[in-house]
């Protein structure tokens, strides 16, 4: 005998059982900075140089390595964790030329799901839940930071990068060298719990190529206090006119040093997601042991793809190439601030350029949408900057603590990693801009 149970049960309240709530951390309903500029961009067709991403395909050699490792069925498959044999003895090959030492690649190296999974491995690995356990991060500090350490039970500490009491940026041009860190109030942040120290060389967005005498002084406190310094290089092959020193070649740093890279940033095919980390078997094991259970492994046809751009990349002078196409790059865009009459930080490295817009007076009766407002004054420069010159950049106040956020208030950050024409447009309808300089009447 059939029963009707949607009959014979009572009658339920929509609303009688609790709703499930997701953790603090996850509960903003938010848009993350990428996702907001790059939907007021393309509200009003901006040229965007705010995200890091390539505007131009990859060279034709890189899209052929990874189109023949798809042809190959046994890469269609599993990796194993730490990655594949070829990629590991190509990374371990060309580390040990860049940091003079041998690398061994079945313990000194691991291969991960892009840079930001590898520094969030090493978080992992080397902070404990519940323990009150400190990381310090150098501000402004990329975006992923913070949330990669509070992940990982951690609790980041900032100290921030400082331009030198005798420049004016708000008026003058200066050099990425410029912005400094003091290590008097680096050392004073360090307590009993501080574990780690995250370096970022060259740095985003501010471009600064880490000199060996300011890695040597980081160096002395990382051994004063025995920490571990997280070194992310990404950026390692785009320095102009200076040389890019790695903190783990200085003495005794190899030892508590994990060097982060990534194939995106390195081959630029930021779509890949494959990146690594290198360091003394001791560090790299709870590293790879945190990757393997973040996400097992990394995939697999992209890792030989890597692998063999790596050998080809060798003899081909892509690396140098590169380097010089960037520098044109750069070099194009802060013309086109010269032009318009704004100042910036000249970068040594990355492909980022800071540009001082104190002097850009917003009228005071201007709209902006609640979600703008409610994130402060320097996201909306760079909402007034999309909406009226078609140019979209990224806030770099999104790079600060709370506590330190008026540091950036009048710069935006723009990427060159662009095209030719792309920057030629973006140099047309900056001319507006000129009209709304304070200076001008």
């Amino acid at each position: 005998m059939s029963r009707n149970f949607a009959s014979t049960a009572p009658a339920l309240a929509a609303n009688t059982f609790a709703r499930p709530q997701s953790a603090p951390m996850y509960s903003s309903t938010g848009l993350d900075v990428w996702t907001m500029m790059n939907q007021v961009a393309a509200s009003v067709d901006a040229v965007n140089l705010g995200q890091g991403f390539m505007s131009f395909p990859p060279k034709d050699f890189i899209k052929r390595a990874a189109q023949e490792a798809f042809t190959e069925d046994a890469n269609n498959q599993y990796a194993p964790p730490r990655g594949r044999p070829r990629l590991l003895e190509q990374l371990a090959a060309r580390f040990a030329e860049k940091l003079g030492r041998p690398i061994d690649p079945g313990s000194e190296v691991s291969v991960h799901a892009g840079a930001n999974e590898a520094l969030l491995s090493a978080f992992t690995a080397f902070l404990e839940h519940g323990k009150g356990q400190e990381a310090i991060l150098i501000e402004p500090a990329f975006d992923q930071y913070t949330p990669n350490v509070l992940m990982a039970g951690g609790k980041p500490v900032y100290v921030p990068l400082r331009v030198c009491a005798s420049k004016d940026p708000a008026t003058n041009t200066i050099s990425s060298s410029d912005w400094k860190l003091d290590y008097t109030e680096l050392e004073a942040a360090i307590t009993a719990n501080t574990r780690i120290l995250v370096l970022n060389t060259p740095h985003n967005p501010v471009g600064k190529v880490f000199a060996r005498d300011e890695l040597e002084a980081i160096a002395t406190i990382a051994q004063r206090h025995n920490l571990l310094v997280i070194s992310d290089e990404v950026y390692e092959h785009l320095t102009y006119a200076t040389d890019h020193v790695s903190i783990a070649t200085l003495p005794g740093m190899w030892e508590r040093t994990i060097t982060v890279g990534s194939a995106g940033k390195l081959f630029g095919v930021t779509g890949w997601r494959v990146g690594w980390a290198i360091g003394p078997a001791e560090l790299i094991h709870p590293t790879l042991s945190a990757h393997t259970r973040i996400v097992f492994t990394t995939n697999t046809p992209l890792q030989e793809g890597v692998a063999s751009a790596f050998v080809q990349a060798t003899s081909n002078g892509f690396f140098d190439s590169q380097r010089v196409e960037y520098e044109r790059r750069r070099d194009r865009l802060m013309a086109i601030f010269d032009d318009v009459g704004l100042p910036y930080v000249v970068p040594d490295g990355a492909y980022y350029l800071l540009v001082n817009a104190a002097a850009i007076k917003i009228p005071d009766t201007y709209e902006f949408p609640d979600f703008i407002k409610e994130r402060g004054p320097n996201f909306k420069l760079v909402y007034f900057f999309i909406k009226e010159f078609g140019v979209s950049g990224i806030p770099p106040t999104e790079f600060y603590s709370a506590e330190h956020k008026a540091l950036a208030n009048d710069y935006i950050r723009f990427a060159f990693c662009k095209t030719d024409e792309g920057l030629e447009d973006a140099s047309k309808r900056l001319q507006k801009l000129k009209l709304y300089l304070q200076s001008s009447s």
